[in-house]
């Protein structure tokens, strides 16, 4: 029991009759008895039914669209499928063509004038002018440099004038022998014990020897011209000319230069120059593969780098026919035509 308290009447005293007695009996009564509310809209069910079927139909329309979108994506594989299985497959073309032996070999090599020479003088004297320099392109014959030759003029103006002397002379001893050959008739045609037999011999003998003056005379004519026609073609070679069509690699000379004849290591040469069209290629073939290469007339192909980059055509002209014991290798030669100088010797 719990103490009144006046200052809270509501509290007032509690009194329980029994510990264990409970109200939940009599709340359960009072609910169970009290009426049930049936205060409801009159449109609830038509909504209910309204909202139940607004979402059977968006389930529905979802379902169609999922199906539509399925067959789509079936169809559109089937004709993918139908379309692979129709269309050809790619294949390879390879034109049949003869079969070529053997494989492409590929070797360096190096290109060679056709013709190659150093000019040298054949006469002494100074240079008088030079024509052409190097790169220049000449034909056969022309002149490239003169050569003052003052020694050279003077020896031949004067087997000349001893050309003229001998002639003179020749004609002295035709006339000598002229007469002699008359006197000795008249002394051999004589009657016997008109002349005595010794002058008729003195005759005889002074008509053979102005023969053999006659003779010697003649073959002193002979050396003089020949001495005037040496001398005349060493003249010609003041005029230095070109022996070949060619390119100028070399110019030695300068004006006022002194020059002298021949082609020892203390003569200065004139020119070098050479042919490049055609033009050779040496290459040293391999031992394995020098047995193929050694027959003349074999195409092939040059290739050059830099700014003459390209494909050049030529044939296997010429070979060593014996292998290099210490390179192991067969040098062959390659002509290859050069009409627009494109490559140069050396390369």
């Amino acid at each position: 029991m719990q103490p009144h308290d006046p200052e809270h009447p509501e509290t007032g005293p509690l009194i329980s009759e029994d510990p264990y007695r409970s109200d939940f009996p009599d709340e359960i009564s009072r609910t169970e008895s009290d009426p049930v509310s049936t205060d409801f809209a009159s449109d609830t069910g038509r909504r209910t039914k309204t909202r139940v079927g607004i979402a059977a139909s968006v389930l529905m329309i979802c379902f169609l669209i999922a199906i539509s979108i399925r067959l789509f994506h079936a169809n559109a594989v089937a004709k993918a499928g139908e379309s692979a299985y129709s269309t050809a497959p790619p294949v390879d073309v390879v034109i049949a063509r003869v079969a070529i032996q053997g494989q492409d070999l590929v070797l360096p090599g190096e290109t060679a004038a056709w013709y190659e020479t150093t000019i040298y003088a054949r006469v002494n004297g100074y240079v008088a002018n030079w024509l052409v320099d190097i790169g220049d392109h000449v034909k056969k014959g022309q002149v490239l440099a003169t050569i003052e030759t003052p020694e050279l003029d003077a020896e031949l103006k004067a087997a000349r004038a001893q050309l003229k002397a001998s002639e003179a002379q020749v004609d002295a001893r035709r006339a000598e022998a002229e007469f002699s050959k008359t006197t000795n008739e008249r002394w051999r045609d004589s009657p016997k014990g008109v002349v005595s037999e010794q002058e008729r011999e003195s005759k005889k003998a002074d008509y053979e020897s102005s023969e053999a003056r006659l003779y010697a005379a003649n073959a002193q004519v002979d050396l003089d011209k020949s001495k005037v026609d040496q001398y005349s073609a060493l003249a010609e070679f003041k005029l230095v000319k070109a022996p070949f069509d060619g390119t100028i690699t070399e110019r030695k000379i300068d004006v006022g230069n002194l020059v002298t004849a021949g082609s020892s290591s203390t003569t200065t040469p004139l020119y070098r120059m050479a042919q490049t069209d055609p033009l050779r290629v040496f290459v040293d073939v391999p031992q394995s593969a020098s047995g193929e290469l050694m027959n003349a007339g074999m195409p092939a192909e040059i290739r050059a780098g830099g700014a003459v980059g390209g494909a050049f055509s030529g044939k296997i002209a010429r070979s060593a026919q014996s292998i290099n014991a210490q390179a192991r290798t067969m040098r062959v030669e390659v002509d290859m035509p050069n009409a627009n100088h494109a490559l140069v010797p050396g390369m």
